[in-house]
């Protein structure tokens, strides 16, 4: 063929297979979501033609390959049986079994294709799309009329697989539609006759034209999916969404639901987005239909009026500065929890205002706090019990370079904080004080520096440490009940300094499967006692355990407002090992001497931190951990203290993880022994589980369950089903927590999730959701 007609076959292969392509995508995107129409030819795009026959007619001005066409420009590959473009009318005709490949992976089927050679206007016969992520079209035609609108013609979408073994059946769920129109000027695609049906039974049909925006409209206004929900004390609710577009920036969702109980409340969420961060704010209100529907003499059942209103906002200041806040406040302490407002339904909600800072050798960390403490009771004692912070601060530096050839590092706390009242209460015979009221301020700075020495294969880690404190406290004097000796209010200062070495001695031990690490180490730290020992408030280091994961600490008091004193050694030998097989074992085990000084753990303080927690005595308890992770998908985990002369079991901590084809979960178990000093006259003994069972590829059972043995009940248990496949997702749960106190004891979930067109949640179903495995 002379090299001036190449020009015309190129011509006919950029027509036809972009032709297709508009003609397509301009409706298949509509459930697939955004894609690129059209990719611009590439500088130098070869067009690859192969025919059995190409005939140019240069009297008609006509271009025909006829027989096993296969075309490739642009990264579009296309096949038929004829191809033919008309100079003089403009149209590209393709005939007999047409498949298009785009470059991104759809595949295009029709029988017959007629499309202007401008694309403007066009006819695609027996129409059938396959996406790459597993959605179908198919139409009985599609036309490209004037005015960039786009007609497809008895149209159906699923998201579906076919039957591997029945091709022709029905599949779970598809939609049909008589007509859809997809407008290119108003980037809209309207669905005439709509009907959704369900393993090819019509259950619900549209008697209405309804319009939806198109694949390049990130967002448009509209209603979204309902939700629903059932609760003991609220009713059933239905919820509809409607979400709103102001600009680029900003959006809203404003969603009115309807309890049957208690009437209608209204929800609102407005979202901004700026150039260097982002604001949401959100409100809540409703006036109860029903209070009588709660238990007397609580919040829930003497309020009528309830509302909330929260802000949420983070800004980047730059690359290592962080400003932002979460802040929420209510009408009554208990209106987001029994709604169950999502993100502030949790029983204390922590408002908190931060900035914050991340260097290559620091950490700047400066938070204020107010906690909105959740229950049920009229007047909210508890929130005036909890600390307001303003604020409390964290700095980390550590060295750029060695110093003596060791490691410096720097840490700081500030705390400033205040409460209304006095937090406290008796557990048992003991009275704890986790707060007092008035106000508590303390600023600490602390060193360290250490350097490891190799000696032979023992290393040696000598530790120097120093640290000062300055506080101030005001209150009301010591709390009655409190049998200690509490600080005067007004200021104070104390100090601690540490000198200590570390000892290791790893040794490796191999075979022919399998590699073992036996390290013995010894520490021992000397300092001085601690100064005003459980005379001062203690707010951030309460919670204290004692176990094999801190046996090695140089400070074992999980804050700052405590300070380990006095001379102490730790011993302990770690193991750890590695099987071909792919078992993996590693274990501590070890105890603390408390040699000389004053032990800051027998100390009484007003929350008694450290009794009863094995390291009051001058041999302390010993503890111990293993785990073994098996090839096969199990996990297990054991933490565990004895007594220093009995060997009698005084914590243990256990769990089993497995994960096999069929069955998936987590057994975690947790024994306490009574501690009466600490506050705690009776064991705690708790089981907790967490399971999923799958029944075949689809079908799944999960349950979970937590198990008060000491007393013998049961604290919480739910059982789901869950059926997934690659478009269908359906979730039916029951959740109930016998003996908890709260508004609603019980609740029903369900979630029905069709892939690429939305979800129809009941509640939540987290817990028991399962994602299909494809």
């Amino acid at each position: 063929m002379a090299v001036s007609n190449r020009k015309h076959i190129r011509r006919l292969a950029a027509a036809l297979l972009t032709g297709v392509s508009v003609c397509v995508l301009g409706v298949s995107a509509m459930p697939v979501h955004a894609q690129n129409l059209v990719p611009a030819p590439a500088d130098g795009a070869k067009l690859l033609l192969r025919a059995n026959e190409l005939v140019y007619n240069q009297d008609a001005q006509q271009v025909t390959a006829t027989g096993g066409v296969q075309l490739y420009y642009n990264r579009y590959r296309m096949v038929a049986q004829r191809v033919q473009y008309d100079q003089k009318t403009g149209r590209v005709m393709a005939t007999g079994n047409i498949e298009l490949i785009e470059p991104g992976g759809n595949r295009v089927y029709a029988d017959e294709l007629d499309v202007t050679d401008d694309f403007g206007e066009g006819f695609l016969n027996t129409l059938r799309v396959e996406t790459t992520d597993n959605t179908r079209l198919a139409a009985e035609s599609a036309e490209r009329q004037p005015g960039d609108l786009m007609v497809l013609n008895n149209t159906v979408y699923t998201a579906c697989l076919p039957c591997a073994k029945q091709p022709g059946k029905a599949p779970l769920w598809q939609v049909k539609a008589e007509r859809v129109i997809r407008n290119g000027q108003t980037h809209t695609i309207r669905l005439e006759n709509a009907q959704f049906e369900l393993f090819g039974l019509p259950i619900g049909r549209l008697p209405f034209a309804i319009e939806v925006p198109d694949e390049t409209v990130e967002r448009k206004s509209g209603l979204l999916f309902p939700q629903f929900s059932a609760s003991d004390n609220l009713g059933v609710g239905v919820a509809v969404p409607y979400y709103h577009v102001f600009s680029p920036s900003m959006d809203a969702t404003i969603t009115p639901t309807y309890y049957s109980n208690q009437g209608l409340l209204l929800q609102g969420e407005i979202r901004n987005k700026f150039e260097t961060g982002e604001h949401t704010f959100r409100f809540a209100g409703i006036h109860q239909t029903n209070p009588d529907a709660f238990d007397s003499g609580t919040s829930d059942y003497e309020a009528e009026n309830r509302f909330m209103v929260a802000s949420k906002a983070e800004f980047q200041i730059n690359p290592r500065w962080t400003f932002g806040w979460d802040v929420m406040t209510q009408s009554d302490n208990n209106f987001s929890k029994t709604y169950k407002l999502e993100g502030v339904d949790n029983d204390t909600f922590t408002n908190d205002v931060y900035l914050t800072g991340l260097g290559t050798r620091n950490y700047f960390d400066l938070h204020g706090y107010y906690f909105n403490v959740q229950d049920k009771a009229p007047r909210n004692t508890l929130e005036q019990q909890q600390a307001i912070v303003y604020p409390s601060l964290d700095y980390s530096y550590y060295a750029p370079e060695p110093i003596l050839g060791g490691e410096l590092s720097i840490n700081a706390n500030l705390t400033n904080l205040s409460r209304r009242e006095d937090d406290w209460y008796t557990e048992g015979t003991t009275n704890r004080f986790p707060g007092l009221e008035g106000s508590y301020s303390r600023f600490t700075v602390e060193a360290e520096w250490k350097r490891t020495f190799n000696m032979d294969g023992l290393l040696l880690t000598p530790i120097l440490a120093a640290r000062g404190d300055g506080l101030r406290h005001t209150g009301s004097g010591t709390p009655a009940f409190y049998t200690g000796d509490l600080e005067p209010e007004g200021g104070d200062s104390r100090y601690m300094v540490t000198a200590g070495l570390e000892a290791r001695y790893p040794i490796l031990l191999t075979t022919e499967n399998s590699s073992h690490v036996i390290e013995p180490i010894a520490q021992i730290f000397v300092r001085p006692d601690e100064q005003m020992a459980g005379g001062l408030p203690n707010e951030d280091a309460q919670s204290f355990v004692f176990d094999a994961t801190s046996l090695f600490e140089r400070d074992k008091f999980s804050g700052y407002d405590r300070i380990e004193g006095g001379t102490r050694a730790n011993v302990g030998l770690r193991y750890t090992g590695t099987f071909d097989n792919g078992i993996g074992v590693r274990s501590i085990v070890g105890q603390s001497f408390h040699i000389s000084g004053q032990n800051s753990f027998a100390t009484e303080d007003l929350v008694h931190a450290g009794a009863n927690s094995g390291l009051e005595t001058d041999r302390s308890d010993y503890v111990a951990m293993a785990a073994v992770d098996l090839p096969q998908g199990f996990t297990v985990g054991v933490n565990t203290r004895f007594d220093e002369k009995t060997f009698a079991v005084k914590r243990t901590d256990a769990s089993l993880g497995y994960t096999t084809p069929r069955v998936q979960g987590t057994l975690v178990y947790t024994q306490v022994d009574p501690q009466p000093e600490y506050g705690s006259e009776e064991a705690t003994d708790v089981l907790k589980n967490s399971m999923t069972f799958r029944i075949n590829e689809n079908w799944a059972l999960a349950g979970t369950a937590t198990w008060d043995l000491a007393e013998k009940e049961i604290i919480k248990r739910g059982i789901g089903v869950s059926y997934a496949d690659e478009c269908t997702i359906f979730t039916l749960a029951y959740t109930d927590k016998p003996q908890s106190t709260a508004a609603n004891d019980w609740t029903v979930s369900a979630r029905l999730s069709f892939r690429t067109l939305g979800d129809i949640n009941i509640g939540s179903t987290k817990e028991y959701d399962q994602d299909y495995r494809y």
